[in-house]
């Protein structure tokens, strides 16, 4: 049976991806050291072939013991949040997230020459897009674009980088997976948040669905959004994103490549916000909404190719926003009664 090192495993991502990974067979070891949420416990803790380990993705020794008899690694530990990170967080982010993203290749560069370790995977960002002027924008375009402008986004780059220089310099196999404006269920206020208002609310987590929820579901009208509203993205469900981060891991298509993993359907923010509207009100309340002044690294565009990854590896995120919806507002109603949001 494989088996996967995960860090960041009590994340928001990493909680759909342990999941994932799971339900597909595998022996999991999950590494987390609590810092954005706080200790949490998910469904998958008393999972027969789930073993976790509080400890920090810094710790390369640390690191170097659990890939002793791991097949994978996947590297997706990283200090993240919502825009407001960019700018109140932007030497922190660089900072912390390069020592992580060090200690792992480290590791990984270790158990590959030892013969354990078969590939590292590495967790990118859409953000390495934030300049792009290619659209939809394919795999490639992060070398021929201009850097990234916020500092997240240049370390997310540099990601990509040290698994180019592993590779070169120690022939360490590896995937890069860009993943798109994950939603779903987990998100919750992190530790480390600065308030941050929108209109009358504070924003939960800058990161657009939960924070527009809330609003809505606060009752806050007119709706404040942070711009003009013709923002675009392609808001990828939870459960799409990391079964594309396992075919990434699994198949032999993927080696020593990189994959952008979203829906392939746009959408702009005043269309979501529109449409969280209608699901919480339906046709009794009228949608009202006035434009505050935006984040300086909010991009106005965001819109990946997703071609490559269902040529060679067949994979498509399938589920839409409406049933991503359907399955988030009744979650973020509840964390708002129990205070998380």
């Amino acid at each position: 049976m494989p088996k996967i090192l995960i860090t960041g495993s009590a994340g928001f991502i990493g909680a759909y991806v342990v999941g994932e990974f799971l339900n597909a067979g595998w022996d999991v070891v999950g590494i987390d050291n609590f810092s954005k949420y706080g200790e949490l416990r998910p469904a998958y803790s008393d999972h027969p072939r789930y073993r976790f380990v509080r400890g920090d993705a810094k710790d390369v020794d640390l690191l170097k013991s659990l890939l002793l008899d791991c097949d994978h690694f996947l590297a997706a530990a990283a200090m993240i949040g919502g825009i407001a990170y960019f700018h109140a967080l932007a030497f922190d982010l660089l900072a912390e997230n390069e020592r992580i993203t060090a200690a792992a290749f480290e590791a990984a560069i270790s158990a590959h020459a030892r013969g354990s370790l078969q590939k590292v995977t590495v967790l990118s960002s859409s953000m390495v897009f934030e300049n792009a002027t290619e659209f939809p924008t394919p795999e490639g375009a992060e070398r021929r674009s201009p850097p990234p402008s916020s500092t997240y986004g240049f370390q997310k780059l540099a990601t990509e980088y040290f698994a180019q220089g592993a590779f070169q310099q120690y022939a360490l196999p590896y995937t890069i997976v860009r993943p798109f404006n994950c939603v779903g269920i987990g998100e919750r206020r992190a530790l480390a948040d600065h308030e941050v208002m929108s209109g009358n609310i504070k924003l939960a987590l800058s990161h657009v669905v939960p924070d527009l929820a809330q609003k809505i579901l606060k009752g806050q009208d007119p709706l404040h959004l942070l711009g003009d509203g013709s923002q675009v993205r392609h808001y990828t469900y939870g459960g799409d994103l990391a079964r594309g981060i396992r075919v990434c891991v699994e198949h032999p298509q993927a080696l020593n490549d990189d994959f952008n993993i979203s829906t392939a359907t746009p959408t702009t923010v005043l269309e979501l916000a529109e449409a969280i509207w209608k699901k919480v009100h339906g046709a009794s309340k009228p949608f009202h909404y006035v434009s505050d002044a935006p984040f300086p690294h909010d991009v106005a565009f965001r819109s990946p190719s997703v071609e490559k990854s269902k040529r060679l590896l067949g994979f498509e995120a399938a589920t839409t926003l409406d049933e991503i919806l359907d399955e988030v507002l009744p979650w973020i109603a509840e964390q708002i009664k129990l205070g998380t949001i």
